[in-house]
């Protein structure tokens, strides 16, 4: 059985943080800094009981008598106890001889264009543990998205602000990029696992090195960019903020009134129409948290039971990155226009392009793990490389079609000119024909 490792990142990582704020929002009150404390406190606190509810919602706690987990939840140690659970579990399966199983069945990835379908026994131990391991997954990316990556761009603007990193806040904001970073790794695990659920998916660990490195060059370089623009432009901060996150919040749902699907009832039974609705307003919100720092790696559907499409667009990810380098270039360059005397000391060409060489980075280590270390990469129906070579194919072909246009609609501004000049000629080599005949009716 494999050991719970995940659960107890994601426990260590939701504790270590959440005791760091404490601590910084005290120093803050001792300081007089009554906002940044109560906005450190609220970044804080409301993914800690977001967390407590989706522990409780996976494990369908709410429709069972289990008061002192309940209470447990409703002091913040719902993940605690859970970790605790878990590791009861884990010790005493080795001990203890199952009488019931449950057969899956899994297919393998293919070798040589075969694919072998495989039985496994899976134990009721190993399937709590299966619930468990899914349940922090799902904490931890909320965790990360909902309050890790606003902290994090809050402490560092605090920063910025006073020209000064304490101990304390430093720490606070490695853990804060350690968490969303983590919660974008199982963000991109959970992905894999959904799209290809009939798969026995393996991750080796040279792809979690990957994806680490691709997730971590890709938020850092885009909190630091949100933070130059919001020092310099904090009212225009807003107007893109809201832009981004309305765009991803609404996208799902134009998609789906447009689909003419009638609206979604099994994603639980015991969930009514409304709590239904309450759910996919709640994803929605995540899946626009998720992408406002980062590529969510899921494309959200609503019309799907799965909620999730498994289909892998290649162009929606291209255009993606596309345009945020574009948007986090112009923001640098509203920085760079509009810097104040903070960055007196700041060498700002260079900063901007260490910047947009960080995000970069990122899209190349994005590229290499699709196109070597992805888990299910045999079957992409095109690899990373042959879709980026089509995409550059029908740009090139674009240009050809632009410069085409361009030489036939100079050559039809030519041809008037051409027409009219033949009339006249005609016309001047007429008379001296018209000359010739009267001459000659003239001698006759």
């Amino acid at each position: 059985m494999k050991f719970p490792g995940s659960v107890l990142a994601s426990v260590f990582l939701f504790v270590a943080e959440t005791t760091a704020a404490l601590y910084l929002s005290s120093t803050y009150r001792s300081g007089g800094d009554g906002m940044w404390q109560a906005l450190t406190l609220l970044f804080s606190l409301l993914p800690c009981a977001l967390v407590q509810l989706t522990l409780l919602f996976v494990h369908r706690d709410f429709s069972r008598d289990r008061p002192l987990v309940l209470l447990l939840h409703l002091l913040q140690l719902g993940p605690l106890f859970r970790c605790f659970e878990v590791f009861c579990i884990y010790c005493q399966s080795s001990h203890v001889e199952e009488p019931y199983v449950s057969i899956t069945k899994k297919r393998q990835m293919p070798k040589n264009g075969l694919s072998e379908e495989i039985e496994k026994e899976v134990g009721q131990a190993e399937g709590k543990l299966f619930t468990h391991r899914s349940a922090f997954s799902r904490a931890s990316v909320i965790q990360a998205f909902l309050g890790s990556a606003p902290q994090l761009t809050l402490q560092l603007y605090i920063s910025t602000l006073q020209q000064n990193v304490t101990v304390g806040r430093c720490l606070f904001m490695v853990l804060s990029l350690l968490s969303i970073v983590y919660g974008a790794l199982r963000c991109n695990i959970l992905a894999i696992k959904i799209k290809y659920d009939e798969y026995d998916v393996k991750v080796k660990p040279l792809a979690y090195v990957c994806i680490f490195l691709w997730r971590s060059f890709e938020i850092a370089t885009r909190v630091i960019v949100l933070v130059l623009f919001t020092s310099v432009l904090k009212a225009w901060v807003v107007i893109d903020i809201l832009i981004n996150f309305l765009s991803f919040f609404c996208y799902p749902w134009i998609l789906f009134w447009c689909s003419g699907s009638p609206f979604p009832e099994n994603i639980e039974k015991a969930l009514s129409r409304v709590g239904t609705t309450i759910v996919l307003g709640f994803l929605t919100l995540l899946y626009a948290g998720i992408n406002m720092f980062c590529w969510s790696a899921v494309q959200l559907k609503i019309n799907n039971p799965d909620l999730i499409s498994k289909s892998q667009n290649w162009y929606q990810l291209l255009a993606y990155y596309m345009l945020r380098f574009i948007e986090n270039a112009f923001l640098l360059l509203m920085w760079y226009l509009y810097k104040t005397d903070i960055y007196m000391y700041v060498c700002a060409p260079l900063l901007i392009l260490q910047l947009l060489i960080g995000y970069c980075t990122a899209i190349l280590f994005m590229m290499v793990f699709y196109q070597f270390f992805h888990p299910c990469k045999k079957l992409f129906s095109s690899s990373v490389s042959e879709s980026f070579q089509e995409w550059l194919k029908c740009a090139c072909c674009d240009c050809r079609r632009q410069k085409s246009c361009e030489s036939v609609e100079k050559t039809d501004l030519r041809f008037p000119a051409d027409r009219e000049e033949t009339p006249s000629s005609s016309k001047i080599s007429s008379m001296p024909s018209q000359i010739l005949n009267t001459d000659e009716l003239c001698s006759a």
